[in-house]
């Protein structure tokens, strides 16, 4: 502090923060698979230590043979949930949305004019 001039602490200490960086699309997409791939791995691992209570897992899930393939290093989607996922969220499904969108502001331009029309005559 003995170096600055007083002057100058105050403007520093006036400064707000800088936000951080927002991630691009790549970014985000890879982050999150890198992301999930760790939090997997983690699970796999504690489902295969001596605090994990096995019996008691398997014992309330569904599909106790497919638990047990993740926990050996199978997948944790089949080919079917990744087929529905892309169909719901892929790019397939914002082309989609984006459609709807721009047929539902085609009509509700159309239902405007004709309702004020209504109103005028």
């Amino acid at each position: 502090n003995w170096c600055f001039p007083p002057g100058r602490r105050v403007q520093s200490s006036k400064l707000s923060p800088t936000p951080p960086r927002l991630l691009t699309e790549e970014e985000y997409r890879l982050q999150g698979e890198v992301e999930t791939r760790k939090a997997l791995a983690e699970l796999r691992s504690f489902c295969q230590s001596p605090e994990f209570s096995a019996w008691s897992t398997v014992s309330r899930i569904q599909s106790p043979k497919r638990f047990a393939d993740f926990v050996g290093g199978a997948s944790h989607v089949t080919p079917s949930e990744v087929s529905v996922h892309e169909r719901e969220f892929g790019l397939e499904s914002l082309f989609i949305d984006e459609q709807l969108f721009e047929e539902d502001d085609d009509d509700d331009d159309g239902d405007e004019d004709s309702a004020s029309d209504s109103f005028a005559g």
